[in-house]
C-alpha cells in the first residue's frame, strides 16, 4: 500500500511539472499577429487608384456572395440534380444516395461539361486581363460570350420569344445580341422542362414494376402488405442489370452536345 501510495505521489509531481513546463512554453511563445485590413476611404481623397482599387474590391466581393446563383442558372447543374432527385424517388430509396452524394456528384458532372466554356473564359477573358492586355469591362464581355453561347445552344426559343416580348425588347438581329438578364432565366425554364422530361421517362419502367407487383399481391390476397416494400428491391435489381448509372449519367453528359 505504501508502495502505491509513492506511485501516485511520484506521478502527480510529474504531472504537475509537466503541466508547468507546458504553461510556460505557451506563454514564451511570440504573439500572432495578424494584418490590419481596412476598407475606409476618406471624403477628400484626391488618389484615383485607390478609389478604383476599393470599387473593383467590393465588385469582387459582390460577384463572389452571386456565385451559387450564378453556378445554378448559367450551368448544366440545374438539369442534372433534378434528373438525379428525381431517379432516386422513382427507386424509392428515400433519403439513398443522401443529398450530398447527389449535389457532389451534378456539381462534378458540372465541371465536366462546362469545361471547355471555362477554358475558353479563362484563355479569352481572364489570361488577357491579368497580363494586362484588356480592360476590365473587356475582360467581362469576352468572358460572357462562351457563357452565352451554351445557354444559347440549350434554350428553347419558345422560351426566349416568351422573356423577349416580357421585356419589351426589340426583336435581335441575331441570338449573340441578346442580354444576359432575358437569357439567363428563358434558360433556367428550359433546363426545368427538360430536366423533368428526362424524369418522367425515367419513371416509366419503375412505375410499371410497382403497378405489376401491387397487382400482384392484390390478387395473392396480400393487401395488407405496402407493395413498396415489395418492388423495392426489385426496383434496384432491374437497376443494376440494365447498369442504370452508366446510362443515365451518359445520357445526361450528352443531352448537351
Amino acid at each position: 500500500m505504501k508502495k502505491e501510495k509513492t506511485r501516485i505521489i511520484i506521478f502527480s509531481l510529474l504531472f504537475i511539472l509537466a503541466a508547468l513546463m507546458t504553461s510556460s512554453s505557451v506563454l514564451a511563445a511570440p504573439s500572432l499577429s495578424l494584418p490590419n485590413i481596412n476598407l475606409s476611404m476618406s471624403a477628400g481623397t484626391n488618389e484615383p487608384e485607390k478609389i478604383s482599387t476599393l470599387i473593383q474590391l467590393v465588385i469582387l466581393l459582390t460577384i463572389l456572395s452571386l456565385a451559387p446563383a450564378i453556378l445554378l442558372m448559367t450551368t448544366s447543374f440545374t438539369r442534372i440534380v433534378i434528373v438525379l432527385s428525381l431517379l432516386r424517388h422513382a427507386l424509392g430509396t428515400q433519403t439513398m444516395p443522401p443529398n450530398q452524394i447527389i449535389v457532389g456528384l451534378s456539381l462534378f458532372l458540372t465541371f465536366f461539361i462546362m469545361a471547355p466554356v471555362f477554358n475558353r473564359v479563362n484563355d479569352e477573358a481572364l489570361k488577357p486581363y491579368y497580363e494586362e492586355q484588356i480592360s476590365g469591362e473587356q475582360a467581362l464581355e469576352k468572358a460572357a460570350a462562351p457563357v452565352k453561347a451554351f445557354m444559347l445552344k440549350q434554350v428553347k426559343e419558345k422560351d426566349l420569344a416568351l422573356f423577349v416580348k416580357i421585356a419589351r425588347e426589340k426583336r435581335p438581329a441575331k441570338p449573340e445580341d441578346i442580354s444576359l438578364t432575358t437569357l439567363i432565366p428563358a434558360f433556367a425554364i428550359s433546363e426545368l422542362k427538360t430536366a423533368f422530361q428526362i424524369g418522367f421517362m425515367i419513371y416509366l419502367p419503375f412505375l410499371i414494376l410497382d403497378m405489376v407487383v401491387a397487382s400482384v399481391l392484390l390478387s395473392m390476397g396480400m393487401m395488407m402488405l405496402p407493395p413498396i416494400m415489395v418492388s423495392l428491391p426489385f426496383k434496384l435489381l432491374l437497376f443494376v442489370l440494365v447498369d442504370g448509372w452508366y446510362l443515365i449519367v451518359g445520357s445526361l453528359v450528352e443531352s448537351f452536345h
